[in-house]
């Protein structure tokens, strides 16, 4: 087996090694772009399209990189070719890209930044044991007290790592449920996304699911979505309301690492008939 590398800022480093300065930009303000890729069979799935989805949050939070999508691709695809010898082959693995802005300017003031941006790309085994057993039982949805950050301060399909608002969310469901997996509700009571992924309702043989406006616009939802077209199951964006969880057929989550996760109850009560429905297994 040999040692993960990663990629940071021109250097491949072991993990154990990397090292950024405590005065960066990701550690002073939570100043951090980020995706997360996972492989099939050692090869990366929509990595591209994440790439894609990277530069629009770069864009969006002003960052000046200066390297092109295609730059990030061909060193994604390097750094994978150099850590292949330390993974086992029934063995998948994350590709995770983090961007800072660089070292934090004294003034605090990011128009002043001069600094490079700090670059980190890294793979890592993918452990799914956790979500295993929902596979087949299911999980247990819950939503928490505290709302979704208003697309206004903050638009989720920026994804970066300032993570606080939906640990808090976490937290709070794990008290109802150590097991739950949250869904957090807008400022409106509509049902926006988990605090990794999205969601998605099945009602008379439609799966439903929110829209983005305050919502990761997900790389595995968009899968679905292509899915259900593929598949000929009718489909749908849009607001949805718990009352759309309790008297749904189905339900079930969906993000990179476990791709589809099951949601058998919601606040307590069961989904449906409490199983697995049948369009979420096909």
């Amino acid at each position: 087996m040999g040692e993960e590398l990663l990629y940071l800022n021109g250097e491949y480093v072991p993990h154990q090694e990397a090292k950024i300065s405590v005065f960066d930009s990701g550690i002073v303000r939570g100043d951090t772009i980020t995706e997360s890729t996972r492989t099939f069979a050692h090869r990366p799935f929509r990595l591209e399209q994440h790439i894609h989805r990277l530069y629009k949050s770069l864009k969006v939070a002003r960052y000046r990189l200066p390297m092109t999508p295609d730059d990030m691709l061909r060193l994604t695809q390097d750094m994978i070719e150099r850590n292949l010898p330390a993974y086992q082959p029934e063995q998948d693995f994350w590709i995770v890209h983090n961007i800072t802005r660089g070292l934090a300017d004294l003034s605090n003031d990011p128009t002043k930044q001069t600094a490079q941006p700090t670059v980190i790309i890294y793979t890592s085994r993918l452990d799914l044991t956790y979500w295993a057993r929902f596979y087949t039982e299911g999980c247990h949805a819950v939503t928490p007290f505290s709302r979704q950050t208003p697309s206004q301060v903050l638009d989720p399909k920026v994804k970066n790592r300032s993570r606080l608002a939906y640990t808090l969310c976490d937290l709070e469901t794990k008290l109802v449920d150590p097991h739950a997996q949250c869904i957090i509700l807008d400022a409106n009571g509509n049902l926006t996304e988990n605090k990794g992924g999205n969601f998605f309702v099945v009602a008379d043989g439609r799966v439903e699911t929110p829209t983005t406006r305050d919502a990761l616009a997900g790389e595995s939802r968009r899968t679905i979505l292509e899915l259900c077209e593929k598949l000929g199951i009718s489909s749908a964006e849009r607001d949805l309301q718990p009352y759309d969880v309790y008297t749904a057929d189905e339900a079930f989550f969906t993000s990179t690492p476990y791709c589809i996760m099951p949601a058998t109850r919601f606040n307590g009560l069961p989904v449906g008939d409490g199983n697995v429905g049948l369009i979420t297994k096909r």
